[in-house]
């Protein structure tokens, strides 16, 4: 998924309306009241989509203002957020389809998702915490730390 079809995805299936311009306070993203602004100052567009995921996920997930990071409740819905985020764009089938199509790295992984490495890592210690290091799905198991899928041996 690119930067294009998730904003598509956005509009269409989320009813959100969103727009890129200049942020300032180091902010690179903002949610409100169905609104999304995207800082128009990002590198690329695997940051851009990375940081509209995230947009997204308060949409779906969280409401009110949480800008003051330095109250708990309010972290605690940034992570809800960021979690969403990371189902929606990485998701275990995501790393699978990867794997059959020969990704073998994370750098390969984060390329082939278009997602920056720092969310595709992040993403993966949310994984390993929640699966407890591994994931066991049809005929394979994947490995968050290190990354990897083994294919399991069929009986005959």
């Amino acid at each position: 998924m690119t930067y294009t079809n998730l904003l598509v995805d956005a509009e269409n299936n989320y009813g959100l309306k969103i727009k890129e311009k200049p942020l300032d306070y180091n902010l690179k993203g903002l949610y409100n009241n169905n609104r999304i602004i995207i800082d128009k100052k990002l590198n690329n567009d695997s940051e851009r989509k990375c940081i509209l995921a995230e947009e997204i996920g308060h949409h779906c997930t969280t409401c009110g203002n949480i800008i003051d990071e330095t109250q708990i409740v309010n972290k605690k819905k940034e992570i809800i957020a960021r979690r969403w985020a990371y189902t929606k764009l990485i998701g275990i089938l995501n790393i699978l389809d990867a794997y059959k199509c020969g990704v073998r790295n994370r750098y390969e992984l984060a390329d082939y998702l278009n997602v920056t490495e720092d969310f595709l890592e992040e993403s993966l210690n949310y994984y390993q915490v929640k699966y407890n290091n591994w994931y066991e799905i049809d005929n394979y198991i994947i490995r968050f730390n290190p990354l990897g899928v083994i294919e399991k041996f069929q009986d005959f």
